[in-house]
């Protein structure tokens, strides 16, 4: 007898249209948003006269996601996720009008907070969402989907917010996001399957200990980002924001994670290393371009723009599944090592300016394929009622190896005041984190007991 092998449906099929189309378009606003902040924030600051808090605006969201990313991943797990994608798009909304129409700076900062609160509760619970409707077979192309919307805010976003901020108000940058939020979240509210899954168990009293640890991370992570923007008191933040997640973070991750056990252990610490290099040497690029090669910020500008199309495609190439995971993954993490080393080069004056774009668009690509591949293993490798969990470890695991990346390059480059020799070291010790990446990432597969699924 011959097997015929069905093909996955598209994902926009009339199945999954609505959800599909609704989460893109959610997704696309809540990356225009997360651009768009870095480029307003300098008017706001001004006009709020709130520059001595211009760091907490950064570092206070960033600790809301890390507190909602726990919240949400236990809840999904325990609740189902509709309630905290819900929650998380009501309070990332409540969150943008509050800062919109802030009438001081602290209130500006409430609102950021609350923002991050429900930007993390959304995240988690799209995760365990895709989990529930979507096939196995179709999560690849789901997660490539997902991150190709990121790619039209990345080339736009900041010009546009930059538009808008100084020639109409910096305030509609974040109350205009509302209004096309709402009917995002009703397109998405519709493609939704009938039928709420039945509750599986109380949140539970262990939960409080977890919360706890996620508290005590946000913190760890918002010290160390906030001291590696600060002068004189600096160093002695950014220490104790190491020490605060070195012992926070492991009670966060799967047991294992930090030395990179086989399995999901693996799957967390690979993107925590793929998104530390890849952001961290981010933060350089237009550094580097504009302060050692004379470029203007619009022309660093086009080399950030052609990593963010690599981006997409890296991330098209892994969703048609034509190769095997590991090769894709060891691929990826090298092109992200390869692109930044290309990139550091232009440090030195007699290489072109143009292998800086070539450069970033090689790690652009890596990440693609590395992202969207990673999302779609958690899921796997995830026991039923475990998705939220996981997918709560990995968005911590990525968010503070980033944190810790851009910290800590940010520091050395602040403290030896951005000698040439200083950002090669920045830019080294990235392709030491990639290239890390590389040589655990066949680590993910592991035995499984007879009569299951091998990964």
């Amino acid at each position: 007898m011959t097997s015929v092998v069905t093909a996955p449906p598209p994902v926009f099929a009339r199945r999954y249209r609505a959800m599909s189309v609704g989460m893109v378009a959610l997704i696309l606003l809540l990356a225009f948003e997360y651009l768009a902040v870095a480029t307003a924030m300098p008017v706001v600051g001004r006009e709020l006269n709130g520059y001595h808090l211009y760091g907490l605006a950064f570092s206070g969201g960033l600790a809301a996601t890390v507190i909602a990313t726990v919240v949400g991943g236990r809840w999904s797990d325990a609740r189902g996720p509709r309630a905290p994608l819900w929650t998380g798009i009501a309070g990332f909304i409540a969150g943008l009008a509050v800062a919109g129409a802030a009438p001081t700076m602290e209130v500006f900062l409430a609102g950021r907070f609350l923002q991050g609160l429900g930007g993390g509760l959304f995240n988690v619970a799209l995760y365990v969402l895709v989990a529930q409707v979507y096939p196995a077979e179709m999560h690849p192309r789901v997660f490539s989907l997902l991150a190709a919307a990121w790619v039209l805010p990345s080339v736009v976003g900041p010009a546009i917010a930059g538009f808008v901020a100084q020639n109409l108000s910096w305030r509609w940058v974040f109350l205009a996001v509302p209004v096309l939020a709402a009917p995002a979240a009703f397109v998405l509210w519709r493609g939704l399957p009938g039928g709420e899954p039945q509750v599986r168990e109380a949140m539970g009293r262990a939960f409080l200990p977890r919360l706890a640890w996620g508290a005590m991370a946000a913190a760890g992570a918002a010290l160390l980002q906030y001291g590696s923007g600060t002068t004189g008191t600096g160093l002695p933040l950014v220490i104790a924001g190491l020490a605060v997640l070195a012992f926070a973070l492991p009670r966060l991750l799967p047991s294992g994670t930090l030395r990179a056990a086989r399995g999901l252990p693996t799957v967390v610490a690979l993107r925590g290393l793929a998104a530390g290099a890849f952001f961290a040497a981010e933060v350089f690029v237009p550094l580097t371009l504009t302060r050692v090669r004379g470029l203007d910020p619009a022309q660093a500008g086009v080399a950030l723009t052609g990593g963010a199309l690599a981006w997409s495609l890296g991330s098209w190439i892994q969703g048609r599944g034509r190769f095997g995971r590991v090769p894709v993954l060891r691929a990826g993490t090298t092109m992200i090592a390869a692109g930044i080393t290309i990139t550091a080069l232009t440090v030195f004056h007699q290489v072109p300016v143009l292998v800086a774009f070539g450069g970033w668009v090689l790690a652009g690509l890596g990440m693609g394929m590395v992202y969207p591949t990673l999302s779609v293993l958690v899921l796997e490798l995830s026991a039923p009622g475990e998705e939220g969990r996981n997918s709560a470890s990995l968005g911590i695991g990525e968010s503070v190896f980033s944190i810790v990346a851009v910290a800590i390059t940010g520091a050395l480059f602040a403290g030896f005041d951005g000698r040439t020799p200083v950002y090669l070291l920045c830019f080294a010790l990235l392709v030491v984190m990639a290239g890390t990446g590389t040589l655990i990432a066949g680590r993910f597969e592991h035995a499984r007991r007879a009569g299951t699924m091998e990964v």
